[in-house]
């Protein structure tokens, strides 16, 4: 445990390698040729291994100290210590807890989570840690979904991507209701065991929940709708990113929701206000395969994404020269909500 304690404290502190009068590597090289040198003289070796570091030390004008200091500087247990984080006892021991937590995972055939709200961070999880999921949508509400653990028969690089499941389990503990159960089998043991967890485990996540919006254009939307329709001065009711669209091996989470308040019919709104090609084209392709008739886009016309580009798409495109205009979205939604 002691190690383990200090493994976690080596890995959140900072270090960096100091600096040294020749790089490590060309001074190994330089010694180690004439090499090997040891503390007392022998019939072949008749050189010391502190007479050999004095002959050296001369020729490049340094002393021996700095040689003794350079020689494996690089070795990351010679670094320098910057910083280390301000820990108490107890939170040591809590993030302890939790690499042990993720540390089971390494040997993982299979995950399965059922996830209930507050989903967002965990999808962009997913997608960052390069995670292979199938996902379906729960009878009660949420998602069920199946990930793939190092130990699957469909993973080849086993080493990696049991470090980028164990890398993801904090973004499954920033989500509000969730429970998980991991089929794994730890060496040594000799059979498979369940690994449960839920969102009333006291762990804490290392990822910061991201929350509120991803641009000023998206804020200022949900500002306007509030200030026009909030407050029960409308029939509709706006939602954020509270719904994902499975699409075979991604997502796509609409930036809004517009749901009647007595019948329940329902549009998404999408705004397309950022300008790279590629993001432009994983978009469209994204929206071709959700294939919703009540999705609607709101395509900033400085985007450059013209009308042929969203032919042959089931969205309602709307474009915008400066903001959407609100009344105009409404009626779009009036059109294809379901």
């Amino acid at each position: 445990e002691i190690r383990g304690l200090a493994k976690v404290l080596c890995d959140a502190a900072t270090f960096k390698p100091i600096q040294t009068p020749l790089p490590p590597l060309e001074l190994r090289d330089l010694l180690f040729t004439r090499g090997p040198a040891f503390d007392q003289p022998f019939l072949f070796r008749p050189d010391t291994r502190s007479e050999l570091l004095t002959a050296v030390a001369q020729e490049l004008q340094i002393t021996t100290e700095q040689i003794e200091t350079s020689l494996f500087a690089d070795r990351p247990s010679k670094y320098l210590l910057l910083d280390s984080p301000a820990w108490t006892p107890e939170e040591l021991i809590v993030r302890y807890n939790l690499e042990l937590a993720r540390g089971v995972l390494y040997w993982a055939r299979g995950m399965q989570v059922d996830i209930l709200g507050g989903y967002k961070e965990f999808w962009r999880y997913i997608k960052l840690f390069k995670l292979m999921f199938w996902a379906t949508p729960s009878d009660g509400g949420g998602y069920h979904v199946e990930l793939d653990g190092p130990l699957s028969p469909f993973v080849q690089s086993i080493t990696r991507y049991g470090r980028q499941l164990a890398a993801f389990l904090p973004a499954l503990l920033l989500c509000e209701r969730w429970r998980m159960a991991a089929t794994v089998q730890p060496p040594g043991l000799g059979g498979e065991l369940s690994y449960l967890l839920n969102d009333q485990d006291p762990l804490p996540s290392i990822f910061k929940q991201k929350g509120g919006f991803d641009s000023r254009m998206e804020a200022d939307f949900a500002a306007e709708f509030e200030a026009k329709f909030g407050q029960k001065r409308g029939k509709w009711a706006l939602g954020h990113e509270d719904e994902v669209l499975l699409l075979a091996d991604t997502v796509m989470i609409p930036d809004f929701s517009i749901t009647h308040l007595k019948d329940g019919r329902r549009a998404l709104v999408e705004i397309v206000g950022f300008w790279h090609p590629d993001y432009l084209r994983r978009k469209v392709r994204k929206v071709r395969q959700a294939g919703r008739e009540n999705l609607i886009l709101l395509v900033y016309e400085g985007v450059n994404l013209a009308e042929e580009k969203l032919k042959d798409i089931p969205a309602e495109v709307l474009y915008f020269k400066n903001k959407p205009i609100l009344k105009d979205v409404i009626a779009a939604v009036k059109r294809v909500a379901q």
